[in-house]
């Protein structure tokens, strides 16, 4: 569905950083920046007023956490949790952690108000169209090999269990494959976030490929600033500016990771009714919400849903979201009411 392990070629977030962390721009003396590679994206830690002799020790406990997270959720490792969930062919609930089952019961949620757009386990169809692990395909597949993808696929063959001595996860599916790629930037987005906190730091910006999480101020004491990109591939410009005032933020778009196939744009962002990328002229959809898990989830939905539908369903769940559709050869924009809280003015 979404970009998101991007573990083929990589591309740049969605979201840019600005003001005082604008990465063409060199940090002030009371600014701390960490980066690192992380799910075959990149991730970065924006700090104000941190001692500098901290650098080393907060570098590490970042890319050791961030490490863990993709050890349990990378479909690209063998060994990871959820690979070996994908691999088991029964039917008994299987032990996993508190993240991973909050992660699925976040996606169960969306799924099921998106009328299934947003799904998880349409990593069949991403692998048969050459975004997963698979190699890309040669020709455009058919669509007995559609059919045959689709069948491995559907939420309603998912469960998450709580019981006293943890979480489990179910499925009823043998060959059931769960991709949380789609959610993962936003929850290891949180998941710094939390190590900050738990680090006494209040004043921060992070963020894991194109989902980004605030809170406090930046070196100069003003609101972070952070802002979406404008949907070409061609150039890194601004769309928009927002002050996330402590949210996280994710973007889905279909302009940066897709392959020419028979003189074809094939999308990595494929509709789970259809199986096929989508064609649809929505290029870009942000949301604002409480975590950047949250955020995560709509936007790979409400891009699959293309404009229209996405317009009614952020209306109807009163969704702070930023929708770019493309016109010809340029492109319009559409935000809902709880978006304008957070959008910046332009400077004059």
């Amino acid at each position: 569905m979404k970009k998101k392990w991007l573990y083929f070629p990589v591309m740049a977030a969605f979201i840019l950083l600005s003001g005082c962390d604008n990465p063409r721009e060199s940090p002030g003396a009371s600014a701390l920046v960490l980066e690192g590679r992380t799910m075959g994206t990149f991730w970065r830690v924006s700090l104000a007023n941190v001692d500098a002799s901290r650098q080393e020790k907060l570098q590490k406990a970042v890319q050791s956490l961030l490490d863990s997270d993709d050890q349990e959720l990378s479909t690209w490792k063998k060994d990871s949790v959820i690979s070996r969930f994908n691999q088991y062919r029964g039917s008994e609930p299987q032990p996993v952690s508190d993240n991973m089952a909050d992660i699925v019961t976040m996606a169960l949620r969306i799924g099921q108000k998106t009328a299934g757009k947003m799904d998880i386990t349409v990593g069949p169809l991403v692998n048969l169209w050459g975004f997963g692990p698979v190699k890309q395909p040669k020709a455009t597949p058919t669509q007995a090999e559609i059919e045959a993808a689709r069948a491995l696929t559907g939420l309603r063959h998912l469960r998450v269990i709580q019981r006293s001595e943890g979480a489990y996860l179910q499925k009823d599916l043998p060959d059931l494959y769960v991709d949380l790629s789609t959610m993962g930037e936003g929850f290891a987005t949180d998941h710094l976030a939390r190590l900050m906190e738990k680090e006494g730091i209040n004043n921060y910006l992070v963020s894991v490929g194109g989902a980004v999480l605030t809170r406090g101020h930046n070196a100069e004491g003003k609101a972070w600033k952070v802002a979406i990109q404008k949907p070409t591939d061609k150039e890194n410009a601004v769309q928009a500016l927002v002050d996330l005032q402590g949210h996280g933020i994710s973007t889905s778009g279909s302009y940066r990771n897709y392959y020419e196939l028979n003189g074809k744009r094939i999308s990595h962002i494929i509709d789970p009714t259809t199986g096929e990328p989508i064609q649809h002229k929505l290029v870009s959809a942000t949301v604002i919400a409480t975590t950047a898990l949250e955020a995560d989830g709509w936007d790979t939905g409400l891009m699959v849903l293309g404009e229209e539908k996405a317009k009614a369903l952020a209306l109807r769940e009163h969704l702070a979201v930023y929708l770019i559709a493309k016109q010809g050869d340029s492109f319009t924009s559409w935000m809902s009411p709880q978006f304008k809280a957070f959008i910046l003015p332009e400077k004059p």
